[in-house]
């Protein structure tokens, strides 16, 4: 679970949700969203099985709802509903869109971060621009921090939003992972 602090500085899903209908629109086909973000933990789909989940070959392959996000725990995921190719749509029980991650909120070391706008919009807005659709233009640095200094002090404030006063001890710590001497230690004599 994401610590509790984290959930008292990030806007709630449904609000980031409403922004990325918002910003990005829906299918106008379904009215569903192009954007979403979901907890990994709750995602299922329907796949067609060839195996049990203790990895016993079957006879005949079979539909079963499984984790979508196996690999992923206890994070948030931003999706994008795409188009299932024809090829692939059996092994998803036929459906002809589907909603496939783009970026897990997480950090260097795969803990989980809270999903902010700032960098679900960037994470979009990269997309678009592989693809050809959209200009990274706006994300040039303003004037104030053309200098390196300003470039540095930029740097130095997302990263201090991003991540705060995590040091590599403090997680030792908090994982029980690390060893605290106390201050009246003497030693072995």
């Amino acid at each position: 679970m994401l610590p509790a602090l984290l959930f008292k500085i990030m806007e709630s899903i449904e609000t980031l949700n409403q922004r990325l209908i918002d910003h990005f629109g829906v299918d106008t086909n379904n009215g569903k969203p192009q954007f979403r973000i979901v907890w990994a933990n709750d995602q299922t789909e329907k796949r067609m099985m060839r195996e049990t989940a203790n990895g016993v070959q079957l006879l005949w392959p079979e539909m079963r709802e499984v984790p979508k996000y196996s690999y992923l725990k206890d994070l948030y995921v931003l999706e994008r509903l795409v188009i299932v190719p024809e090829e692939q749509q059996k092994e998803l029980a036929g459906k002809k869109l589907s909603y496939e991650p783009i970026w897990a909120y997480r950090d260097a070391n795969n803990q989980p971060l809270p999903p902010i706008w700032q960098a679900t919009k960037l994470v979009i807005d990269v997309l678009f621009a592989a693809m050809g659709k959209t200009s990274l233009r706006k994300y040039v640095d303003t004037e104030e921090n053309t200098t390196p200094e300003g470039h540095e002090q930029r740097i130095d404030k997302l990263h201090a939003e991003l991540f705060g006063n995590e040091t590599e001890v403090g997680d030792a710590l908090r994982y029980k992972e690390g060893v605290v001497v106390p201050n009246n230690y003497k030693g072995v004599e």
